[in-house]
């Protein structure tokens, strides 16, 4: 039943492009699920609307929220990320100052360049 036709190049390209975009639906609707229930801006009923939105209509539901939330999307992860790095640094014991020490003798050593070392120096004191 299932090869009745036989098996063709043409049907082998259209079931690759049908997994494909089922795994690039289901990799946009976790990013997506995780960004919405990690908000705390939005009450949890704009939260079941979105998630019912998400499944009745997949596809238009995360371009939707794509298009309607990506810029704070981007806001929130890269907020998410530095709150991470600022606690780990805390957690090792990263101080700046030991950094900038540590930029100097590379500097010193001829190992970094002016412009390498201006680079990295303001990176740090950011």
């Amino acid at each position: 039943m299932i090869l009745t036709n036989g098996f063709t190049f043409s049907g082998f390209i259209i079931d690759v492009f049908s997994i494909f975009m089922f795994i690039l639906w289901f990799w946009l609707f976790i990013t997506i699920a995780g960004d919405l229930f990690s908000r705390h801006d939005i009450s949890g009923f704009m939260k079941v609307i979105w998630v019912i939105f998400l499944i009745v209509l997949p596809y238009i539901g995360v371009f939707a929220y794509i298009l309607t939330q990506g810029r704070r999307m981007a806001e929130r992860n890269h907020e998410r990320a530095q709150k991470a790095r600022d606690e780990l640094r805390q957690v090792v014991g990263f101080s700046v100052a030991d950094e900038l020490e540590k930029l100097d003798k590379l500097k010193s050593t001829g190992s970094l360049t002016e412009d390498e070392y201006t680079r990295l120096r303001t990176k740090l004191v950011q």
